[in-house]
């Protein structure tokens, strides 16, 4: 008999007191203190695994982001590129993006279900034996005797809890959610008299355990219930964390699908205006016509070369506004005042390409484009300050526009840069439009994140 447990030659009762009189249960039939076990280890499990989660997806470093850093006064606006902060802010930036591809990593490789399954049944497994272990010793029996109870537990929770992912779930949980509860209360009350035999059938020569076990089909039943349901919610919050997964993925694709058919149609409108432009100055025998050329060939050259990134450098989107305003001066009479201001620091600053252009078309096409005589005048000015902009562009309006006998086609242009707008800088942009009898005016403030 093993050592701590005293058998009574009457009554053939065992005793599971302690040193001080205490009595303690059976723990190999306590079923409530493996529930309790087993629910801390899939929280804590749950919980790592979250913990993972949120730190893959944590914001990632922009490309300019040593600028960022200066504007924000983590560095000093006065440190170069090769100053000892700056390497030294190099090096942690090194570390932690060494750091998160590898967590990276580790969640894509966890997040398959042939490996989280296994993991969680086998983290499951060893906290109930241990636990299990922790009280049978204290009455001499050893691990076999300890592995074996909860490995006949851990079957069964493993039988209620893939009926309950791979039928009870997708057939019943969202439409008829009732019935789901009421089938799962059946499930676990045919297979705890089941566990209850199986355990019995283990208990033989142990009168008592039988006994208690018999005692403790209730408790069973209610956590076999605990694990089924739980296994539900974990379910359901995969399904739901899957399904942001995909949205975002959709999303991403959604929004360069658009933001490809929105370059498509910017750069031939523009295009079709320019030509326009040299085909009236050629018709005159214009000595600027070369000049036009050479500027159209830079405008094109940016075109082709740059405004395929998803970013271009905000002095490279300058030089394009420049010589697009070079271009209608060249055009436009010499009464015209045509004027384009620079104010801030412009070095790295990043931002979607051809943003301003259809503004720009639109202050000459509605305004400076129906003067015959007296000049009208367009005013742009860009400001910039870290990475706040603002960009304000004015024109001058006729009192009465002249009635075209063949309306140009167009009108594309601000439908398109206030949807590139939505979707590049959602939260991060502002577009006021004033349209006053004698002046029409556009002003964009605009975060470059």
């Amino acid at each position: 008999m093993p050592a701590g447990v005293s058998v009574d030659g009457i009554t053939n009762k065992v005793d599971f007191s302690d040193r001080n009189g205490f009595k303690k249960s059976c723990p190999s039939c306590n079923p409530v203190k493996k529930t309790r076990y087993g629910s801390r280890c899939v929280f804590v499990s749950f919980v790592g695994f979250c913990g993972l989660w949120c730190f893959k997806n944590a914001a990632s470093i922009p490309q300019n982001a040593v600028l960022i850093e200066k504007g924000a006064g983590i560095l000093p606006k006065s440190a170069s590129f090769a100053s000892p902060s700056v390497l030294r802010w190099r090096l942690g930036k090194s570390v932690f993006m060494r750091t998160r591809n590898l967590l990276d990593s580790i969640y894509r490789f966890l997040n398959q279900r042939w490996v989280y399954h296994p993991l969680f049944w086998a983290t499951l497994f060893a906290v109930m034996v241990n636990s299990g272990h922790i009280s049978s010793r204290q009455y001499g029996y050893g691990w076999g005797f300890t592995i074996g109870n909860e490995l006949i537990g851990l079957g069964f929770y493993a039988m209620l809890v893939y009926f309950n992912l791979r039928y009870l779930i997708p057939q019943y949980l969202a439409k008829q959610a009732f019935l789901y509860f009421g089938l799962v209360l059946v499930a676990c009350a045919v297979v705890t008299p089941i566990e209850v035999l199986v355990l019995y059938v283990k208990y033989a020569g142990m009168s008592v355990f039988r006994a208690q076990l018999v005692g403790n089909q209730g408790s069973i039943f209610l956590g076999n219930v605990f694990v089924t349901l739980l296994s539900t919610v974990l379910r359901v919050i995969m399904d739901w964390w899957r399904y942001q997964n995909e949205k975002q993925a959709l999303v991403t694709q959604t929004m360069q699908s658009e933001l490809r058919f929105l370059k498509s149609q910017i750069n031939p409108h523009f295009l079709f205006n320019t030509l326009n432009n040299l085909y009236a100055l050629t018709l005159k025998k214009s000595d600027q016509a070369p000049m036009i050329v050479l500027k159209l060939s830079e405008i094109m050259r940016y075109m082709l070369y740059e405004c395929n990134e998803k970013k271009v450098l905000l002095s490279k989107e300058i030089q394009y506004i420049q010589n697009y305003l070079d271009l209608e001066r060249l055009r436009q009479p010499k009464e015209s005042e045509i004027s384009f201001q620079v104010s801030g620091q412009i070095s790295d600053q990043m931002v979607a390409p051809l943003l301003f252009v259809p503004f720009l078309e639109n202050s000459f096409k509605h305004g400076l484009n129906h003067y015959v005589q007296d000049g009208g005048f367009v005013r742009a000015r860009l400001q910039v300050q870290g990475e706040d902009m603002e960009f304000v562009i004015e024109n001058s309006k006729m009192p009465a526009i002249p009635r075209q006998e063949h309306p140009k086609s167009g009108g594309i242009g601000l439908t398109n840069v206030r949807q590139r707008l939505k979707i590049l800088y959602p939260e991060n942009h502002e577009l006021i439009i004033q349209d006053d009898p004698d002046k029409y005016s556009v002003t964009l403030l605009l975060k470059m994140v």
